[in-house]
């Protein structure tokens, strides 16, 4: 299969919208962030900043109470939700305040540093087969499904889901070593079977819509290559959802801008010393090139 579209900063306009001077925060979109867990709460700070970094109006963070401390001493935009946990990692017994939390938000992003156990897999399956907003399925929310991805086939709403080649593996029984020899094939085939706009990452990470559009990211460097830029493209992704972009259009314009980020930090810092807090701080400059 042959890539015949590439991502441009034409990707961005498309979803990236000019904000009014009458703007407030609830005009500019309300995300719910349903993510990490004991020992994994950088992942959903780093989530978090890259979605404020992205436009975002308001930001309400879920996550289990032992992590709220340092999340909330460490990301002070955040409204914060301490929910109840089980080893760690917020409970199934929060579905029904999360449902509801979701429906006052437009849209969610769930997965980033979550954890996998009986009650996190339980809780992701309830919340895609019930939630009605818009969603990102990043991380440990796609492992959560990897035994029953069949799930996503009883959505009430558009989803998301950015696997690298791992997860994407788990979730169609398949090596990561076979899913990249095949990444075409592999996106679109998820996306069009699944009925979900598919972000497979990866050097040329490809965004595949259901309908069977294909298109590949050409920004982005090997100084990304490290723990935490996925969840920092999760934020984004998110956010530009959140704001009301189409789901592909979204998914695109988060993979060239996270990539574009990535290219401003490496110019400046260099690729071995690259860190994803630093495409965090890179964004405004990537927002700022692509004419915003």
């Amino acid at each position: 299969m042959k890539i015949t579209e590439f991502t441009d900063k034409n990707t961005v306009k498309r979803a990236v919208f000019r904000r009014p001077d009458d703007a407030n925060k609830g005009t500019l979109g309300s995300l719910l962030s349903i993510c990490g867990s004991y020992g994994m709460a950088g992942a959903a700070l780093m989530a978090g900043k890259a979605a404020l970094r992205s436009g975002l109006g308001l930001l309400k963070c879920a996550l289990p109470e032992s992590i709220y401390p340092i999340a909330a001493s460490a990301l002070w935009e955040s409204v914060f939700f301490p929910l109840s946990e089980n080893s760690g990692a917020i409970a199934s017994e929060n579905l029904d305040f999360l449902l509801n939390e979701s429906g006052r938000s437009t849209a969610v992003l769930i997965g980033c540093g979550l954890s996998v156990n009986s009650d996190t897999k339980k809780l992701v399956t309830e919340f895609i087969k019930n939630c009605e907003t818009p969603m990102v399925l990043d991380a440990d929310a796609l492992n959560c499904i990897a035994d029953c991805p069949k799930v996503l086939l009883k959505a009430k709403t558009g989803i998301i889901v950015t696997p690298h080649p791992g997860e994407l593996g788990r979730l169609t029984a398949k090596s990561a070593r076979e899913v990249n020899a095949e990444r075409e094939a592999a996106a679109l085939g998820f996306a069009e079977k699944y009925g979900v706009v598919t972000v497979l990452k990866g050097s040329g990470t490809l965004i595949a819509s259901p309908e069977g559009r294909l298109i590949c990211n050409n920004t982005g460097n090997s100084g990304m290559a490290t723990g935490g830029s996925g969840d920092v493209l999760a934020g984004i992704t998110a956010s530009l959802l959140a704001q009301k972009a189409g789901a592909f259009d979204a998914a695109a314009a988060a993979v060239y801008l996270h990539g574009l980020a990535g290219d401003i930090a490496a110019e400046k810092l260099g690729k071995i010393s690259m860190l994803p807090t630093d495409l965090t701080d890179a964004l405004p400059h990537a927002f700022k090139s692509c004419g915003y």
